[in-house]
């Protein structure tokens, strides 16, 4: 049936009227488009020669539809049709007519883009390839046709390159001659032409091109269009290779540079390409151009300012704050000749100095001395378009400055933010003129300066506001603004009001309110919301707290209020605004709830009505959360029974947030208004929390627990909420504690939770003690209870005897050392929560009144169950915490006697000395002589488990003592032991800590002497070096700043396999291979990982991709994680260092994603295998969203590989979507 329709259609296609025609081939091609569509041999051949015919009609459409016709064919008929019709289509585009040469141009394109066979695409290029070049080359050929070829033939290798190596020589010649033509058109395909042919090209022949191109470029007596078209040709080669144009850079750098200073005045395009090209070389290879960044530097700067044709006498600083907008457009700046296109040497200079200052983060300080100053001043660019690259240029300045001093507050005068805060006045001056502009972009541009600016520096503009509010009142005011300019100005005004004190606004909230409050009003739903927002700042800023201000913030309480409430009555209106009024009533309500007292029954039931809707709901429970917080006791009566029944419902409603939110909000409104909400509603409250109490979600059940809490506290609850708690939460809290995930938050809502059920008298001490310890029995269906359970028993235990009172604590005491006196090895799980509630009972009460306590525990240390004996050390331990003096002494004298119990009593001695560290108390000096004597005594103890713990005692000691210890562990750097310098270099580690401590000065000027110890020859104390140089970096990077040009290659060159520390041990039947320097290596990697996040413009990352990132991409599945993490992190931070070595990394990621584990392997390892794969997809993802990844052909051809393996293409899309 198909076929009789087809000869149908075949004969109407060659009817007279073109209607028909037309009809036919639209019916054609539908048909074509067909899933089913299957031709045999001689309708192929039919089919081809009519479309071949129609191509040639002389109705324009007909012959458009024929070339549609064309993609659907190639993929339904033969490989011979194929290379037939495109033998035929270039016959027409070299020998035919003119009329018909364009279309077979536009048909050959299409057949090229429907090629998806490599099969076919070798069949095809046999034929096509010489038949180009002959176009190309041949002498007698227009200029059309050769464009029409070069165009062709840019497809054909940016599809197929790689498919033509043993052409490639070949046709580098034909093209590279094609480089001298005196057409403009024929030399600019030409460029684009060899560009897609290079990303191809070996190594060799790439040379070869540079070679030439260089030569063409130094040979005297070059025309100067030809100069232009070889920089162009330069700059488009950098492009399409990335990294692999870096050899070639001595050979090409000083050329440009020469060429661009000594070009003729009015040869602008020739210093353009120049800077273009010089731009490429930053981006994409930053390690071979870093001994020219100077040079470019003073280049980019030179031409920054390059306008030989206008001098700008007319524009000194006349900075008259009065001066009224001036009328005549025909005013200095407003300069023009057509024939002036110096502007694009501006333009090239400012994007080569964004791309210096993009991939060179080391240079930062430098770059502030110099570059800053001329980019402030060029803001007065009379070229709007260069004008917004010079923004965007300083922009970049400011983010990479955000960037590398990421996380630190400290201000020395070295620091790049130090340098960018001296430059403020001038920035704000220089912006504040662009802000009286007339041109809407120019100031969407300053805005988005200032905008970045404020994130950066977040408390900058204190001094500058009463001058930039003009700027802003402006902006909003005028009646040209459009709503982008508008977004941008209230941006900036938010983030300006959140980040300075309040009393900095004060005396300009006049001015700054009304144009806010119109603002509100606007048609456009995004400046709506975006001045909603920025009145929720100003309510903050106008009453900052409750005290009595020099202020008076009364006048504005009525327009801010008048201007929310208008829109959060007004129903048809984007969501985001809805949300936006919610919260910004909420506010308002909260900081001025006692000057509204007569609109609050207007505005509030409106409230609570949003709580009813849906898409409001989450917004409006929030808001009511922070009108419960306010200090002001804003009446509630109205609203409140109504919204209390709301939010109970809302813990039965799925959506986790929702449920959230509405604990904390429930919690406030109890704390507040608990008076005013009746016990029947507590009741509810319980029912409907006991179900959120589990394991599964412990952010929400600290948020239900602490509920509960804030529940029983209230005075007047009656007995019935007694009750309610212990029949639904108290089951609940027993199941969980149980859980072996539970900690942090939720550990202490549930101790909180036990001690307020002793508290609220009505429920007995005993029987919770006696559920507690029961919850510990190893149950028959699921075995024993989990180690970090016990803990958690133990803690609430200890909670809830120092809630009981002295006598109830007592008799649990007692009751628990006569567990462990009753000697029956056969119940070690009692014995064992016995002796962990002892230890957190004693750490929080004194027990010396209980008798020979210390003795009964040591006795446990002869247990023969290794977790007695760590509970019984830690109970100890904690027990000396509760009662130093009398204690401490107890556990060095065991210390020194007791060879075989050394290891449990240093743990002991650990315990009491890290509880100390972080209580900041002081011990005896002569316990600390002791304790350190004892210390120093085992540093070179075999066994690695006694080092660690000596090291964490000497590093928490270090934080008491400091002044002592540093010297006595700075000698010690020098010893002869291995074992005793890996120690010292761990205990350092273990004194960095987070928050600010008096060791940090003391340490300081040693620090060389423990990090330097990465040259050790020993690999344990490199290892710790190494460690404790990470900690650092994480804790106190500016503690290391100085030292890292030095330590740097140290720490690289760890990160290398090291074939010495590779040895094999003999098992018998089979070898094993062992490699002592893995955890070294990982160690390392970790440590740059780190680094990134805290000390970016240290690290000179191309230099560290490759070699050593690249190496660890291949490395052991340990050190591959690390690297792949790190390359992830690159990818966000540094994308041109990444960009520039692409190719070189596709390998070995491509390495580890296609790896099979073998046919035997275990499930571990298959496991491990699978999380390997899924670890570098993730890199691949973040590979993939640095823009011009599409540079590199074998990263291409990664993507596509992936996406055509469904397992890894499933994998890496669950990824992606994080």
């Amino acid at each position: 049936m198909a076929n009789l329709q087809m000869t149908g259609i075949l004969e109407k296609m060659t009817g007279k009227d073109k209607d028909y025609r037309y009809m036919a081939t639209s019916d054609l091609l539908n048909e074509l488009n067909k899933e089913g569509f299957k031709a045999d041999s001689d309708l192929e051949i039919k089919l081809s020669n009519i479309i071949l015919q129609q191509l040639d009609d002389v109705a324009g459409d007909v012959s458009g539809l024929a070339v549609k016709c064309l993609a659907p064919l190639v993929k339904k008929v033969g490989e011979p049709r194929v290379v037939e019709m495109t033998n035929k289509l270039c016959d027409n585009l070299l020998n035919g007519k003119d009329q018909h040469r364009d279309i077979a141009s536009i048909a050959l394109k299409t057949i090229i883009a429907e090629i998806t066979t490599p099969s076919l695409a070798q069949s095809i290029l046999i034929s096509l390839s010489p038949q180009l070049i002959r176009g190309i080359t041949g002498p007698g050929t227009s200029t059309e046709i050769k464009c029409e070829c070069l165009d062709i033939l840019c497809d054909v290798l940016h599809k197929f390159g790689n498919l033509m190596a043993a052409d490639h020589e070949m046709l580098l010649n034909a093209l590279l001659s094609q480089l001298s033509s005196n057409q403009a058109s024929v030399r600019k395909k030409t460029v684009s032409c060899i560009a897609s042919l290079s990303s191809s090209l070996s190594d060799e022949l790439l040379a070869k091109t540079t070679i030439e191109v260089v030569r063409n470029l130094g040979s005297k007596g070059t025309k100067s269009e030809l100069i232009r078209t070889n920089i162009q040709m330069i700059g488009a080669l950098s492009r399409a290779v990335g990294y692999r144009f870096g050899p070639h850079l001595e050979d090409t750098v000083p050329v440009l540079i020469n060429y661009c200073t000594t070009a003729s005045e009015n040869d602008e395009e020739l210093r353009e390409y120049s800077l273009q090209a010089l731009e490429s070389f930053l981006l994409r290879c930053p390690r071979d151009i870093s001994s020219y960044c100077d040079e470019i530097l003073h280049l980019a700067l030179e031409y920054l300012s390059y306008d030989p044709n206008f001098t700008d006498n007319m524009e000194e600083d006349t900075d008259d704050e009065n001066h009224e907008e001036e009328e005549d457009d025909e005013s200095a700046n407003e300069y023009t000749d057509d024939e002036d296109v110096s502007w694009k040497v501006r333009r090239a200079a400012a994007k080569c100095l964004a791309a210096l200052i993009v991939s060179r983060p080391e240079m930062l300080c430098k770059l502030y001395e110099e570059a800053c100053p001329k980019l402030i001043d060029r803001f007065k660019e009379r070229e709007e378009n260069v004008k917004m690259d010079v923004f965007n240029t300083f922009i970049e300045l400011l983010r990479q400055t955000g960037n590398v001093t990421k996380g630190q507050t400290d201000m020395n005068e070295l620091s790049p933010r130090w340098l960018l805060k001296q430059e403020v006045p001038k920035i704000v001056k220089s912006i504040n003129r662009q802000l009286r502009e007339k041109s809407i972009k120019t100031k969407v541009g300053a805005f988005s300066v200032l905008k970045e600016l404020v994130v950066v520096l977040p408390d900058c503009l204190a001094d500058h506001i009463g001058t930039l509010i003009p700027g802003i009142e402006k902006a909003l005011n005028d009646k040209s603004s459009t709503s982008n300019l508008k977004i941008e100005a209230l941006i900036f005004t938010r983030l300006v009001l959140a980040s300075h004190s309040p009393s900095v606004f004060h005396p300009y909230i006049k001015d700054l309110s009304s144009p806010v409050l119109s603002a509100v009003g606007e048609r456009y739903y995004k400046v709506t919301a975006e001045a909603l927002r920025v009145c929720g700042e100003l309510v903050r800023v106008v009453r900052p707290n409750l005290e009595v201000l020099d202020f008076d913030f009364k006048p504005y309480v009525h327009p801010i209020y008048n201007a929310i409430m208008s829109r959060l009555t007004n129903q048809d209106q984007d969501q985001e605004v809805k949300e936006c009024a919610i919260s910004c009533m909420g506010l308002a309500i909260s900081t001025f709830g006692d000057n509204l007292g007569a609109e609050l029954p207007a505005c509030l039931p409106v409230l609570v009505d949003r709580m009813g809707n849906e898409i409001t709901r989450l917004t409006a429970v929030k808001a009511f959360a922070v009108i419960a917080a306010s200090p002001l006791w804003v009446d509630l009566s109205c609203v409140l029974e109504h919204v209390i029944a709301e939010l109970t419902g809302f813990l039965r409603k799925a959506n986790r947030a929702l449920r959230q939110a509405t604990l904390g909000t429930l919690n406030s409104l109890i704390v507040a208004y608990g008076d005013k909400i009746g016990p029947s509603a507590y009741e509810v409250i319980i029912v409907e929390l006991s179900t959120l109490i589990s394991d599964s979600d412990l952010h929400m059940t600290a948020l239900a627990l602490e509920l509960c809490c804030t529940l029983m506290a209230d005075k007047r609850s009656s007995r019935n909420v007694g009750s309610a708690v212990r029949n639904r939460v108290l089951p609940q809290a027993l199941t969980l504690i149980k859980s072996s995930l539970l900690q942090g938050q939720a550990l202490l809502a549930l101790q909180n939770f036990f001690a307020a059920l002793v508290y609220s008298a009505n429920t007995s001490f005993d029987a919770l003690l006696e559920s507690l310890l029961s919850s510990a029995k190893p149950s028959p269906q699921s075995g024993g209870v989990a180690k970090q359970a016990l803990y958690s028993i133990a803690q609430c235990v200890a909670v809830l005897c120092l809630a009981a009172g002295d006598q109830k604590c007592s008799s649990t005491v007692k009751m628990l050392t006569d567990i462990l006196k009753d000697d029956s090895t056969t119940n070690s799980a009692k014995q064992h929560l016995a002796l962990l509630c002892l230890g957190e009972i004693g750490r929080r009460k004194d027990l010396s009144s209980h008798a020979h306590i210390e003795t009964i525990i040591i006795e446990s240390f002869q247990s023969p169950f290794e977790e007695i004996k760590s509970a019984a050390s830690y109970a100890l331990g904690n027990i000396a915490v509760g009662n130093l003096s009398k204690y401490l002494p107890f556990i060095l004298d065991q210390i020194d006697n007791q060879q075989k119990k050394q290891y449990l009593l240093l743990h002991s001695l650990k315990e009491v000395i890290v509880r100390q560290s972080v209580d900041k108390a002081e011990f005896q000096d002569s316990s600390v002589e002791k304790i350190l004597k004892l210390l120093f005594n085992h540093c070179e103890s075999e066994e690695e488990g006694v080092r660690n713990v000596v090291a964490e005692c000497l590093g928490k000691i270090a934080l008491i003592e400091p002044v002592k210890l540093i010297p006595a562990l700075k000698v010690r750097t020098t010893s002869a032991a291995a074992f005793t310098r890996a120690t010292v270099v761990i205990a350092v580690k273990y004194s960095i800590v987070e928050r600010p401590e008096k060791i940090d000065e003391i340490i300081y000027p040693e620090i060389a002497s423990f990090l330097m110890l990465i040259k050790d020859q020993d690999r344990h104390v490199r290892r710790a070096a190494v460690l404790a140089l990470s900690t650092f970096a994480h804790n106190k990077p500016n503690l290391i700043k100085g030292l890292l040009p030095e330590l740097l290659p140290l720490l690289y060159d760890q990160t290398i396999v090291k074939q010495e520390l590779i040895r094999t041990v003999d098992l018998g039947p089979f070898k094993h291979i062992v490699d002592d320097g893995l955890e070294l290596r990982k160690a390392a990697f970790e440590c740059v990982d780190t680094l990134l996040d805290s000390c970016l413009d240290q690290v000179n990352p191309s230099s560290f991709i490759v070699p050593y990132l690249k190496s660890g991409l291949d490395d052991h599945y340990d050190v591959k994680m690390p690297c792949h993490l790190i390359l992830s992190k690159l990818a966000d931070k540094c994308p041109s260092a990444v960009l520039a070595v692409l190719d070189s990394l596709v390998d070995p990621l491509q390495k580890t994603i296609n790896f099979k584990p073998k046919q035997d392997a275990v499930k571990q390892e298959v496991d491990r295998n699978e999380d390997m794969i899924r670890s570098a997809l993730r890199a691949i993802a973040s590979l993939n969203r640095i823009s011009g990844g599409d540079c590199s052909l074998k990263f291409k051809n990664l993507m596509s590989e992936i996406s055509k393996s469904p397992t890894l293409w499933d994998k890496y899309y669950s990824i992606r979507n994080e």
